[in-house]
Protein backbone atom coordinates (compact mmCIF):
# COMPACT_ATOMS: atom_id res chain seq x y z
CA UNK A 1 0.00 0.00 0.00
CA UNK A 2 0.95 3.61 -0.11
CA UNK A 3 2.11 5.96 2.24
CA UNK A 4 -0.59 7.93 1.07
CA UNK A 5 -2.81 5.42 2.20
CA UNK A 6 -1.02 4.49 5.56
CA UNK A 7 -2.02 8.73 6.49
CA UNK A 8 -5.52 8.24 5.47
CA UNK A 9 -5.67 5.59 7.62
CA UNK A 10 -4.72 7.70 10.63
CA UNK A 11 -6.47 11.06 9.11
CA UNK A 12 -10.03 8.96 9.56
CA UNK A 13 -9.01 7.35 13.02
CA UNK A 14 -7.67 10.95 14.56
CA UNK A 15 -10.96 12.64 12.86
CA UNK A 16 -13.23 9.76 14.67
CA UNK A 17 -11.21 10.11 18.07
CA UNK A 18 -11.54 13.76 18.01
CA UNK A 19 -15.02 13.75 17.66
CA UNK A 20 -16.21 10.94 19.46
CA UNK A 21 -13.22 9.16 21.52
CA UNK A 22 -11.31 5.60 20.93
CA UNK A 23 -13.96 3.74 21.45
CA UNK A 24 -16.20 5.19 18.96
CA UNK A 25 -14.66 3.61 16.16
CA UNK A 26 -13.79 0.21 14.46
CA UNK A 27 -11.44 -0.96 11.49
CA UNK A 28 -14.26 -1.91 9.44
CA UNK A 29 -15.14 2.03 9.48
CA UNK A 30 -11.85 3.38 8.66
CA UNK A 31 -11.68 0.62 6.08
CA UNK A 32 -14.97 2.00 4.62
CA UNK A 33 -14.16 5.78 4.90
CA UNK A 34 -10.66 5.14 3.39
CA UNK A 35 -12.32 2.71 0.28
CA UNK A 36 -9.90 -0.42 1.57
CA UNK A 37 -10.70 -3.70 3.00
CA UNK A 38 -10.33 -3.79 7.10
CA UNK A 39 -7.67 -6.63 6.26
CA UNK A 40 -5.49 -3.58 4.62
CA UNK A 41 -6.11 -1.51 7.98
CA UNK A 42 -4.90 -5.05 9.83
CA UNK A 43 -2.05 -5.03 7.37
CA UNK A 44 -0.14 -1.85 8.47
CA UNK A 45 -1.90 -1.46 12.10
CA UNK A 46 -2.21 -4.84 13.46
CA UNK A 47 -3.90 -4.16 16.48
CA UNK A 48 -6.40 -0.91 17.44
CA UNK A 49 -4.12 0.37 19.85
CA UNK A 50 -1.08 0.16 16.83
CA UNK A 51 -3.28 2.61 15.47
CA UNK A 52 -4.32 5.28 17.76
CA UNK A 53 -0.74 5.11 19.29
CA UNK A 54 0.44 5.55 15.24
CA UNK A 55 -2.05 9.17 15.47
CA UNK A 56 -0.97 10.67 18.99
CA UNK A 57 2.83 10.24 18.03
CA UNK A 58 2.07 11.62 14.56
CA UNK A 59 -0.58 14.37 16.17
CA UNK A 60 2.36 15.52 19.16
CA UNK A 61 4.76 15.84 16.54
CA UNK A 62 3.04 17.72 13.81
CA UNK A 63 1.78 20.25 17.43
CA UNK A 64 4.44 20.70 18.35
CA UNK A 65 6.78 21.54 14.95
CA UNK A 66 3.87 23.64 14.37
CA UNK A 67 5.10 25.81 17.79
CA UNK A 68 8.19 25.96 16.93
CA UNK A 69 11.26 25.72 19.23
CA UNK A 70 10.82 27.64 22.93
CA UNK A 71 14.15 28.92 23.02
CA UNK A 72 14.25 30.53 19.38
CA UNK A 73 15.42 33.76 20.71
CA UNK A 74 14.11 35.47 17.32
CA UNK A 75 10.28 34.80 18.84
CA UNK A 76 9.68 36.40 21.93
CA UNK A 77 8.09 34.40 24.69
CA UNK A 78 5.12 35.95 24.62
CA UNK A 79 4.39 35.43 20.83
CA UNK A 80 5.01 31.79 21.74
CA UNK A 81 2.30 31.63 24.06
CA UNK A 82 -0.08 33.37 21.97
CA UNK A 83 1.02 30.78 19.45
CA UNK A 84 0.07 28.20 21.26
CA UNK A 85 -3.07 29.30 22.86
CA UNK A 86 -4.30 29.92 19.21
CA UNK A 87 -3.05 26.28 18.24
CA UNK A 88 -6.40 25.52 20.66
CA UNK A 89 -8.20 28.08 19.54
CA UNK A 90 -7.59 27.30 15.72
CA UNK A 91 -8.83 23.40 16.53
CA UNK A 92 -11.82 24.99 17.64
CA UNK A 93 -12.86 27.11 14.80
CA UNK A 94 -10.82 25.32 12.00
CA UNK A 95 -11.23 21.19 12.89
CA UNK A 96 -14.54 22.55 15.29
CA UNK A 97 -12.85 19.31 17.23
CA UNK A 98 -11.35 18.70 20.48
CA UNK A 99 -7.52 18.18 21.17
CA UNK A 100 -6.86 14.98 20.55
CA UNK A 101 -5.14 13.88 23.39
CA UNK A 102 -7.46 15.96 25.73
CA UNK A 103 -10.16 13.45 24.65
CA UNK A 104 -7.90 10.77 24.80
CA UNK A 105 -6.58 12.17 28.64
CA UNK A 106 -10.44 11.59 29.72
CA UNK A 107 -10.29 8.19 28.50
CA UNK A 108 -6.82 6.49 29.89
CA UNK A 109 -8.62 4.17 32.34
CA UNK A 110 -10.04 2.38 28.82
CA UNK A 111 -7.04 2.65 26.50
CA UNK A 112 -4.50 -0.01 25.60
CA UNK A 113 -0.75 0.13 27.29
CA UNK A 114 0.39 1.71 23.84
CA UNK A 115 -2.13 4.92 23.33
CA UNK A 116 -1.76 6.18 26.99
CA UNK A 117 1.96 5.87 26.78
CA UNK A 118 1.81 8.27 23.92
CA UNK A 119 -1.18 10.59 25.11
CA UNK A 120 1.29 10.81 28.91
CA UNK A 121 4.01 11.82 25.89
CA UNK A 122 1.74 14.15 24.37
CA UNK A 123 1.41 16.04 27.47
CA UNK A 124 4.82 16.05 29.15
CA UNK A 125 6.20 17.20 25.81
CA UNK A 126 3.59 20.09 25.97
CA UNK A 127 4.54 20.70 29.40
CA UNK A 128 8.29 20.57 28.91
CA UNK A 129 7.96 23.03 25.92
CA UNK A 130 5.84 25.60 27.69
CA UNK A 131 8.31 25.62 30.77
CA UNK A 132 11.28 26.38 28.62
CA UNK A 133 8.72 29.51 27.12
CA UNK A 134 7.87 30.65 30.73
CA UNK A 135 11.78 30.25 31.97
CA UNK A 136 12.63 32.72 29.43
CA UNK A 137 9.56 34.68 29.45
CA UNK A 138 9.26 35.09 33.59
CA UNK A 139 13.34 34.95 34.10
CA UNK A 140 11.99 32.70 37.12
CA UNK A 141 12.77 29.48 38.52
CA UNK A 142 11.95 26.07 36.53
CA UNK A 143 9.56 24.80 39.28
CA UNK A 144 7.62 28.18 38.65
CA UNK A 145 7.71 28.07 34.93
CA UNK A 146 6.77 24.50 35.48
CA UNK A 147 3.43 25.07 37.27
CA UNK A 148 2.23 27.92 34.99
CA UNK A 149 3.24 25.14 32.19
CA UNK A 150 0.74 22.86 33.82
CA UNK A 151 -2.26 25.16 34.71
CA UNK A 152 -1.92 27.11 30.83
CA UNK A 153 -2.27 23.70 29.56
CA UNK A 154 -5.06 22.28 31.81
CA UNK A 155 -6.65 25.67 31.26
CA UNK A 156 -6.57 25.17 27.84
CA UNK A 157 -8.13 21.88 27.61
CA UNK A 158 -10.46 22.72 29.89
CA UNK A 159 -11.21 25.93 27.85
CA UNK A 160 -11.41 23.89 25.10
CA UNK A 161 -14.27 21.49 26.44
CA UNK A 162 -16.67 23.98 27.56
CA UNK A 163 -16.72 25.86 24.27
CA UNK A 164 -17.00 23.06 22.20
CA UNK A 165 -19.81 21.74 24.41
CA UNK A 166 -21.43 25.02 23.73
CA UNK A 167 -20.44 25.47 20.18
CA UNK A 168 -19.45 28.79 21.48
CA UNK A 169 -15.96 30.28 20.82
CA UNK A 170 -16.84 32.83 22.81
CA UNK A 171 -16.26 30.83 26.13
CA UNK A 172 -12.81 30.24 25.04
CA UNK A 173 -11.81 33.60 24.43
CA UNK A 174 -13.40 34.50 27.84
CA UNK A 175 -11.62 31.94 29.19
CA UNK A 176 -8.51 33.56 27.85
CA UNK A 177 -9.26 36.82 28.98
CA UNK A 178 -9.07 35.37 32.57
CA UNK A 179 -6.16 32.97 32.16
CA UNK A 180 -3.34 35.58 30.43
CA UNK A 181 -3.30 38.30 33.17
CA UNK A 182 -2.14 35.81 35.58
CA UNK A 183 1.05 35.58 33.11
CA UNK A 184 1.55 39.57 32.97
CA UNK A 185 -0.38 39.04 29.87
CA UNK A 186 -3.67 41.26 29.05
Amino acid sequence: MKVDTVENIKDVAESCIRSKGYNSFSFREIASAVGIKSASVHYHFPTKGDLGAAVVKRYTERFLSALGEPEDLAIKPEQLIQRYIEAFRNALIKDQKLCLCGMLGAETDSLPEEVVRETKRFFKENIKWLTAVFARYSQKEESSANNKAVYLLSSLEGAMMVAHTLSDIAAFDNAIKVIMPQFGEK
